[in-house]
């Protein structure tokens, strides 16, 4: 008998599983993903690239050197039937130096347009890149259907990290972590290596992620972080700081706001907006930031890299280009961004405002 105690992980995990036995209903349920069971993953992806193209940071614990900049796979990526333009800008962040993809299993829409452009790369790059997908559902079943379809669609037998989409109430957190919820999947799929690490994420409200993240030792948490933040249901207050406590992988989006909180950003008419997105709050004006300081407002905060998704080439260059030459801003630069955001905080934190079930 081993006198080895439990590791931090270990024990949460022991934990979870006897809070009401539902992950053991999950094992003991029949999987496509059987076969998987004894397999092994391969090594952590390695862009040879990224080292000279931006600096890295740690994916929290997972032991992964992630440059500051990554792809997101919405803008282009979400677009239907535009492999023309989204798989050059992906095959081109590779090229670059981008080492970490972000996508979902709903982005684009039912034909998942996103996973289709990433998969069209993933079929021949695919150890250059941390590749990172979500699941809607908040079931184990349809999760389970969603990571069949993840894999058949990014064209691999593994992805690097599965993640909860969304969290943004209680209801959410609730009905994942219930018998038959969303997390019996993401756990089983880790045990048979088919996903490496598991993440959350949400841009709604902090306090269903908080506790998300404090009933479960995910390995990362995907939230939005910009400079209108403090304004509206701030993440950084509480959130960030239980993250960082955590040692969790922190990748921030939503760092324009959609373009809202870019000073050359063009609005459409309020009219347009208002058929846009039930509950979008509207942009009258532009915003008020550049790029750049929009970016390095969130890189000065204790991420391991920001998700940015590129309409086009030229776009992904001058991320790219920008996390290459980032310097840290002081507090009192961020609270300058901070104050300056205040106008455009409601638009660039749209997000924050849409009604929720």
């Amino acid at each position: 008998m081993s006198d080895k105690q439990p590791s931090a992980r270990q024990q949460a995990r022991r934990n979870f599983l006897k809070a009401g036995g539902a992950v053991t209903a999950a094992l003991l349920t029949p999987s496509i993903f059987a076969d998987t069971a004894n397999k092994a993953l391969p090594a952590l992806p390695s862009n040879p690239r990224t080292p000279e193209a931006m600096p890295t940071r740690n994916l929290g614990k997972t032991g992964y050197k992630v440059g500051i900049f990554s792809l997101g796979g919405q803008a282009s990526l979400e677009k239907p039937n535009n492999f023309d333009v989204a798989v050059p800008i992906i095959e081109r962040a590779l090229d670059l130096g981008v080492n970490y993809i972000d996508t979902s299993s709903i982005y684009g829409g039912p034909e998942r347009w996103s996973e289709q452009y990433v998969g069209k790369v993933m079929a021949k790059r695919r150890n250059e890149a941390f590749l990172a997908t979500k699941t809607k559902e908040r079931t184990r079943d349809g999760s389970m259907r969603m990571i069949e379809k993840s894999l058949q669609l990014l064209q691999t037998d593994h992805v690097d990290l599965w993640q909860l989409h969304d969290i943004g109430t209680m209801t959410d957190i609730n009905e994942v972590f219930a018998k038959g919820g969303a997390m019996e999947a993401l756990i089983e799929m880790q045990q048979q290596k088919v996903v490496r690490y598991l993440g959350i994420t949400g841009h709604y409200r902090p306090d269903a992620l908080i506790e998300g993240i404090k009933r479960y030792p995910f390995d990362t948490i995907l939230m939005a972080m910009n400079a209108a933040d403090p304004h509206h249901y701030s993440f950084n207050q509480e959130l960030l700081p239980l993250a960082v406590e955590k040692q969790m992988g922190i990748i921030g989006m939503k760092i324009p706001g959609r373009g809202r909180l870019l000073s050359n950003w063009t609005p459409q008419p309020l009219a347009v907006q208002a058929h846009m997105w039930e509950g979008m709050v509207p942009a009258p004006t532009p915003g008020t930031l550049t790029m750049r300081e929009a970016m390095y407002y969130t890189l000065s905060r204790p991420v391991s890299t920001v998700i940015i998704g590129c309409d086009t080439i030229a776009q992904l260059e001058e991320n790219v280009h920008l996390a290459r030459a980032f310097t840290p801003l002081n507090k009192s630069q961020q609270a300058e961004l901070v104050a300056r955001a205040e106008p455009v905080a409601k638009p660039s934190l749209f997000f924050r405002f849409y009604e929720r079930p």
